[in-house]
């Protein structure tokens, strides 16, 4: 079975199962008028998504469990659930519920996202940076699915929600049905906690997780309040919906360019590439919210281009820098880690908007970028191992 069939279906399957992810954050101003919703409610149904993940994630690394038991197995477990607690978020109709339901799908998607990208690790060697960037853009586009759903005229949240539970579990499908181990796999992992430690000892671990904390303290922020931001640009909800859909999207194409640009020069000058120009435009588009709206749509989607560029490339250097038998623990450590950081700029990016303006805040999310594009530069200062500060064989 060939790599580029095995990363068609792992990608067109994380591509659905993700939908689940921001299909609150799609239909929130529905969701403000049918529960009266004020602002810090609004902020906490994202909040607890990646409460959830961070929670499921750090279980899973504690446990080994990513290394232990079968991605796909994994993966079929996290979209049944995913799917399953947004499907009952349908059918009720206040906060308190729907807080505890989107915890839980949060807990769920930390099934699937880490054992998707090691799973797609074990196909590839050469070429990884690229393979792990198709995949981080798959996950940008599911992420970003629930606003297209929303543009359509007319839906009520129900369906959009309900929609996007249907397209998280036929990923799952996808990818269990069709999905297989590829010929770089290794033998299941013993529980061991003592991998923890030897994995935070590790120095390109440790830079490279760096570089992703700054990456996540602007990403989930900017993805979940964007529709938020454009629905002040446009007075029709279902055109700031499609606009915010692009945006996001548009971040696929930026984690397949970073992707090769990482296999033919390296990793860490690929990760600080994109994060300067994300740092950039955090610090210029909010301002543009008067703006003719060509220039303030241009602006977001050249930000929605590089805000997640950076991404594939911190996995893919924990994939090449720790045990093999670990990978999967080493990549739910860190992606555990910097979703704890997504909590904080999530709720302060209408905070300070309220207080001041959408300029200052998305300026306040420009800062994550900058010191992450600081530990790449320290990085690629390093003794090379392979490939991740000096260009690679072709």
């Amino acid at each position: 079975m060939s790599q580029r069939r095995q990363l068609t279906i792992l990608a067109t399957g994380l591509v659905m199962s993700m939908a689940t992810w921001f299909s609150t954050a799609a239909v929130l101003s529905q969701l403000r008028l049918a529960w009266n919703l004020t602002n810090t409610q609004a902020s906490w149904l994202t909040i607890a998504v990646q409460i959830g993940f961070v929670v499921g994630a750090v279980i899973s690394a504690l446990t080994n469990l990513a290394d232990r038991l079968s991605p796909y197995r994994l993966i079929l477990l996290g979209t049944l659930g995913a799917a399953a607690a947004n499907l009952a978020l349908a059918s009720v109709d206040s906060f308190s519920p729907a807080l505890g339901l989107r915890l839980v799908t949060g807990v769920f998607l930390a099934l699937v996202y880490p054992p998707a990208l090691k799973a797609m690790s074990t196909w590839y060697q050469t070429g990884r940076g690229f393979a792990l960037g198709v995949m981080i853009g798959a996950l940008t586009v599911g992420s970003a699915l629930p606003h297209l759903l929303n543009s359509f005229g007319g839906l009520d949240w129900r369906p959009t929600l309900i929609l996007a539970s249907v397209l998280t579990l036929t990923g799952g499908l996808l990818i269990v049905g069709l999905g297989r181990e590829g010929p770089h796999s290794v033998a299941a992992a013993h529980f061991d906690p003592t991998q923890i430690g030897r994995i935070v000892a590790n120095r390109e671990f440790r830079l490279a997780s760096l570089g992703y904390f700054g990456h996540m303290w602007e990403l989930y922020a900017m993805w979940a309040w964007i529709a938020a931001f454009y629905g002040e640009v446009f007075s029709s909800r279902q055109t700031a919906s499609l606009v915010a859909f692009f945006v996001i999207a548009s971040g696929a194409a930026g984690s397949v360019y970073a992707g090769l640009v990482s296999d033919r020069r390296s990793r860490a000058e690929a990760a600080g590439l994109a994060m300067r120009w994300s740092a950039l435009f955090a610090l210029v588009t909010g301002f543009l919210e008067d703006a003719p709206a060509v220039l303030v749509v241009g602006a977001g989607l050249v930000w929605g281009f590089w805000v997640v560029a950076d991404s594939a490339q911190f996995s893919t250097i924990v994939t090449e820098v720790t045990d093999r038998a670990y990978v999967g623990t080493a990549l739910t450590l860190q992606l555990a880690a910097g979703f704890v950081l997504t909590v904080f700029t999530i709720f302060l990016v209408p905070v300070v908007r309220d207080a001041s303006s959408w300029g200052w805040a998305f300026a306040m999310l420009a800062p994550g970028p900058i010191v992450g594009a600081l530990a790449m530069r320290t990085l690629r200062l390093t003794p090379d191992r392979v490939g991740i500060t000096t260009s690679r064989p072709r």
